[in-house]
């Protein structure tokens, strides 16, 4: 090789080795590592983890990488976990001094000392409820000592299903309670729920006591547990452990519905008046409520909600004070949205006729066409769901869907 071919070819070769250590210099890699497979994008592809209630941007998974040419921020959806661990309230002495407040029952002085404190730790909780594809949620309040009214659900109306039919999701059940109301028998029945959970494992519990005025926190609270573990259920049916539900009849009304629509139906009261008389369970007191009527609201008894507005009913509620009747409260908050609940004739949240001694309420052929009927004991329930899912034959069906 003659010379000059010899100097050019060091040239090269120097060049080469420069760049080489330069490029190693930016990059603060050892010469190992610069000569390995390049590393991919953390932003990318990771192990799945255990789930946490929801699933972050499935869908990136089969995107054509050439298409991801940038990202774009999530928007934040809150706390990813319940985030109250400490109970941390105390009254509002300053109502004290207001007259207005002088002249009120003590159980309304009580509601009014505490209404600010809002939200409780967990004691029971089952994200995993929400986990995978889940068409409608069946969420059933309840209270510790009623063990029986939810073993006959559980048996019926609540029993839990893989799948909803016609492609879509599973079906789900949750219990919601709170502690039980007497310090002398807490101890014990929380015991007896830890095992019955355990057995179960369908029970959400926060740290407040059950009594009629919290139902309302037990709504807050469940929607706020719903907007953090349940981004993706369609549909949401809530009701009382006292009521008959026929799930058939649920999933063939909502076949045609979309979880994006503004459903919210129920046995809907429409111009209902604050009741004003004191020996009534659900008395207000005008300095409570002034106005002359409230919101249009379906009775707590049972109604359907599709899973899109119950998360914004739940930032609506954030902004109201709390109120002590809790279907109410919720029509309030619809109120905020612009909402209107729809009303159903296959809702009965007062028994299928008003009358009580009417034979109506007795016949399993009217049962088999309603969706939600209030109200029946434990052992009521079980007979009439063996009635209504046994050879029944009846003379004509009742169109209510």
């Amino acid at each position: 090789m003659s010379l000059w071919k010899r100097t050019i070819y060091k040239s090269v070769c120097l060049s080469l080795a420069l760049l080489v250590a330069v490029t190693v210099f930016q990059r603060s890699l050892t010469p190992s590592q610069f000569l390995q497979e390049p590393l991919l994008p953390t932003l990318g592809l990771q192990k799945a983890q255990k789930p946490s209630g929801h699933l972050v941007n499935p869908d990136s998974f089969w995107k054509n990488p050439k298409d991801a040419v940038t990202l774009t921020p999530m928007v934040s959806r809150g706390p990813q976990a319940w985030d109250v661990t400490t109970t941390n309230c105390s009254a509002n002495v300053n109502l004290t001094h207001q007259p207005w407040f002088q002249g009120l029952e003590p159980h309304f002085q009580q509601f009014l000392f505490y209404r600010h404190c809002r939200y409780f730790p967990m004691l029971l909780n089952h994200p995993e409820k929400c986990s995978g594809d889940v068409y409608l949620l069946v969420v059933v309040k309840s209270v510790i000592t009623q063990h029986d009214r939810r073993e006959a659900i559980r048996q019926t109306w609540g029993r839990e299903q893989e799948s909803a039919g016609r492609g879509r999701g599973a079906v789900h059940t949750l219990f919601l309670l709170g502690t039980a109301s007497k310090q002398e028998e807490r101890a014990h029945y929380q015991q007896l729920l830890a095992y019955e959970d355990r057995i179960y494992g369908d029970i959400l519990q926060w740290d407040f006591l059950d009594s009629f005025f919290n139902l309302t926190l037990k709504e807050i609270h469940f929607l706020k547990w719903l907007d953090i573990y349940c981004p993706d259920v369609r549909f949401i049916f809530k009701g009382d452990d006292d009521v008959f539900v026929n799930p058939t009849n649920l999933l063939e009304f909502l076949a045609d519905r979309r979880p994006q629509e503004d459903l919210f139906v129920g046995d809907v009261l429409q111009h209902a008046r604050p009741i004003r008389r004191k020996d009534n369970k659900y008395y207000i007191p005008g300095a409570l409520y002034s106005q002359a009527s409230y919101p249009p609201y379906a009775g707590g008894g049972g109604f359907l909600m599709a899973g899109g507005l119950a998360r914004r009913l739940h930032h609506a509620c954030d902004t109201l004070e709390l109120y002590p009747i809790d279907d109410v409260f919720l029509g309030m908050c619809l109120e905020v949205l612009g909402v209107r609940p729809t009303a159903h004739e296959g809702f009965k949240t007062f028994g299928i006729s008003r009358n009580r001694n009417s034979r109506m309420n007795k016949e399993p052929c009217f049962f088999r066409s309603m969706l939600v009927v209030h109200k029946l004991l434990p052992t009521e329930l079980l007979a009439m769901w063996g009635l209504v899912h046994g050879n029944l034959t009846c003379s004509r069906k009742l169109q209510v869907l």
